[in-house]
């Protein structure tokens, strides 16, 4: 059975969803808002981006030289019983993870076949799990029945980047959106809106329902949208 699929997002007044440039102390309020808010789901897996997830690694890079010869392309899980998932989707296997854990999630690593031996014997030595979900480029529905076939995911949250964001709303698979509206505006029209996605790929707008609008101390407002019954 699918997840329960939610995309939570955080953005100014006009779209924008990268923080670099605001202030400090209004960043880091706006941070604890968007987690305490994202709490409320109750996910048991939450998703990101490379780019994002190699901020929460702190990413200094992995050793090379780990693998002694080909490895099978096949999942590796080395927690199937983890209380929550972290989620890297990392199709060419570039984050390097410190540890297997992320936020107090287990760490895995979605990437495609491309990936190298490196990489693979480098999460296997850290006890991090990794899913293939594509040749070249990831399949998010597949990778959705991954979850929910071998890790039993049941309710999934999507925090970004706006590549991500979008790629899972343009892919049909967002059952929710959620986003917090912050009382600024960011004015920078070369940033990225919360959901970007390639004029290539482009299908069709996605219509939703709004749920709820809440306001928010310190003057956000949080928006829930789900799809139309």
């Amino acid at each position: 059975m699918k997840p329960y699929v939610i995309c939570h997002m955080m953005s100014s007044i006009d779209g924008h969803a990268l923080t670099d440039g605001w202030d400090r102390p209004f960043k880091k309020a706006a941070g604890d808002l968007y987690e305490k808010l994202a709490r409320q789901f109750e996910f048991d897996a939450w998703i990101c981006g490379r780019v994002t997830m190699q901020e929460v690694a702190h990413d200094e890079g992995y050793p090379k030289g780990r693998a002694k010869g080909p490895i099978p392309r096949t999942h590796h899980f080395a927690n199937r019983n983890a209380a929550s998932y972290a989620i890297s989707i990392d199709p060419h296997g570039k984050v390097g993870w410190k540890t297997n854990e992320a936020l107090g999630s287990h760490v895995v690593e979605v990437v495609t076949e491309a990936v190298s031996d490196d990489y693979l014997a480098y999460l296997q030595s850290i006890d991090a799990s990794y899913i293939f979900a594509g040749k070249t480029e990831i399949d998010l529905a597949l990778l959705i029945d991954i979850l929910a076939t071998e890790l039993k995911t049941k309710r999934l949250i999507v925090e970004g980047g706006p590549n991500v964001s979008g790629s899972f709303v343009n892919a049909g698979l967002v059952d929710e959106v959620s986003v917090v509206i912050l009382p600024l505006i960011d004015g920078r029209g070369e940033h990225p809106a919360s959901f970007e996605i390639s004029t290539q790929n482009w299908t069709q707008p996605a219509y939703l329902s709004l749920a709820s609008a809440e306001v928010q101390e310190g003057g956000g407002v949080w928006l829930r949208y789900r799809k139309p019954a």
